[in-house]
């Protein structure tokens, strides 16, 4: 089963242009069912493996405590591979197949209010090179969406201020272009032109947003940006991240009437099932005027 995994793991890479994250979340999964399948039934041979056998060993991962979504994501990544193997006339029926994934847990995303993120944004009001920084940071976060990761790899080369967008690099090595709304726009322009040149070293590269050392900023430090940056102005650092200010980002949109479809684009969402989790906030304030003006409410 291990050659054969790799044999997967190739073709994710070559065929599909999947992700290395996701190639080596992939191959984890597989190689741990892999081994408890010839612990527990002496076969390394993927014929040999039945549903009931794969159906035991996500219930042996759930008695290990792992969440319901963890599992959905395992059962994903056996059913891709079982799916390949029969494509490839390795086994003669998907064993995987007749396995539902567990219910989805639904976690409603938490957001900051629209007060909160322009206290957050505006508390950066120092001219030096690192509060300018620090400044276009948090707007384009907030004024983009963009993920952590997208914008530590945001370059010079893919912004456009003069028309507004940006273009990432996102999961599944998936390009987008992200707009960059006028706040954003002005402090990024004056991080560039007042800021980002007094950092510049003979090695620096092209990365937008980069250290005093002049060398591209780790997402470890973007985060620690943002927190340090909530303490200052009074809002709590364990509860602020990067990823709060883009769930903040669409939840705000959504708010204010974009359409679903729009929000999904502009998040780099492949399914708008991803984007519906900020439909809570709008079913609220349906319910809230429902309630309030309804004759019968």
């Amino acid at each position: 089963m291990l050659e054969l995994i790799d044999g997967f793991i190739l073709h994710l890479a070559t065929e599909r242009g999947l992700s290395v994250n996701y190639q080596v979340l992939v191959r984890r999964f597989l190689e741990a069912f892999a081994s408890w399948f010839k612990a527990q039934h002496q076969s390394e041979q993927p014929a040999a493996v039945k549903t009931e056998h794969i159906a035991g060993y996500l219930a042996r991962r759930k008695k290990d405590g792992i969440a319901a979504s963890s599992a959905r994501i395992e059962l994903i990544a056996l059913k891709i591979f079982f799916r390949w193997l029969v494509v490839r006339k390795h086994i003669a029926s998907d064993p995987a197949d007749p396995i539902l994934p567990p219910r989805q847990e639904k976690h409603l995303p938490d957001s900051l209010n629209e007060q909160d993120v322009q206290t957050l944004v505006e508390s950066v009001k120092g001219a030096a090179p690192l509060d300018r920084r620090d400044r276009a940071i948090l707007e384009l976060f907030y004024a983009s969406g963009v993920r952590l990761s997208e914008l530590a790899d945001a370059r010079l080369e893919n912004l456009s201020l003069e028309e507004g967008w940006i273009r990432v690099t996102g999961k599944g090595s998936k390009t987008r272009l992200s707009p960059v709304g006028g706040a954003a726009r002005e402090a990024i322009a004056a991080w560039l032109e007042r800021g980002r040149p007094a950092l510049v070293k003979p090695k620096t590269q092209s990365h937008i947003f980069i250290s005093k050392l002049g060398t591209r900023l780790t997402t470890a430090r973007i985060q620690q940006i943002v927190k340090e940056r909530a303490a200052l102005c009074g809002l709590d650092p364990s509860r602020i991240h990067p990823h709060l200010l883009r769930h903040s980002f669409a939840t705000h949109l959504l708010n204010n009437g974009a359409d679903l479809r729009v929000i999904q684009e502009m998040l780099g969402h492949a399914d708008i099932s991803t984007t519906q989790i900020y439909t809570h906030v709008d079913q609220a304030r349906l319910k809230d005027v429902h309630r309030r003006f309804h004759p019968r409410g």
